[in-house]
């Protein structure tokens, strides 16, 4: 008998089967945690989160999807950054007016802007959920300076386990939750570590 045997056997007939029967039910009794107080809407939840030092992101509302490149020309003039912005390949923008904006045919690494679109968005934590597909690319979200996110307000959900993806599952699904940053260097905040430096939510609806 190896002795991780030896203590297996020991150990086994000291617990009584009723009270390992009962601490099992009571893991399994309630939530797991309490769920955090916030508002009850869950815009006013969602940009309150947004607002959060840890999160650091920026927002707009608009009333339909046609105002978009308008929002994005007034975010851009009020961050000094050029009219320029590489967009995905999604029907979604493709058809509407982008005079004055530039569309960028590759995505800028390390400077400029990247739109993309999010599936869903937690009013909790302020999280942006992202899911990949041929009209929602993966890597320009976390190449660029700068990441637009659009998301439909339709879209919000209250909790975490509310975002949980349904139906046909993604080549890839990842959150997103405020800037990039890291305390990796000598515990000293650097922002943009390894994506965009800022983040700035278009809601719609």
């Amino acid at each position: 008998m190896s002795a991780r045997d030896a203590i297996l056997a020991r150990l086994g007939p000291a617990r009584d089967p009723a009270v390992l029967a009962a601490e099992a039910a009571c893991l399994l009794a309630g939530e797991e945690r309490e769920r955090p107080a916030g508002p009850e809407d869950l815009v006013a939840r969602f940009l309150a989160q947004l607002a959060l030092p840890s999160v650091a992101a920026t927002h707009a509302r608009i009333g339909a999807l046609a105002e978009l490149p308008g929002a994005v020309a007034g975010y851009l003039a009020a961050e000094g950054a050029a009219p320029a912005l590489w967009l995905p390949p999604n029907a979604r923008v493709a058809g509407l007016d982008w005079t004055g904006v530039t569309r960028l045919a590759d995505c800028p690494i390390d400077d400029g802007t990247v739109l993309a679109f999010a599936r869903t968005g937690v009013a909790e934590t302020g999280s942006l959920v992202f899911e990949t597909s041929p009209e929602a690319p993966m890597l320009p979200n976390f190449l660029a300076l700068r990441h637009i996110v659009v998301l439909d307000v339709a879209a919000l959900v209250r909790w975490l386990e509310d975002a949980a993806p349904g139906g046909a599952v993604p080549r890839a699904h990842y959150w997103v939750t405020g800037v990039s940053g890291t305390t990796d260097i000598e515990g000293t905040y650097v922002r943009g570590a390894h994506g965009p430096r800022f983040l700035h939510v278009v809601l719609v609806g």
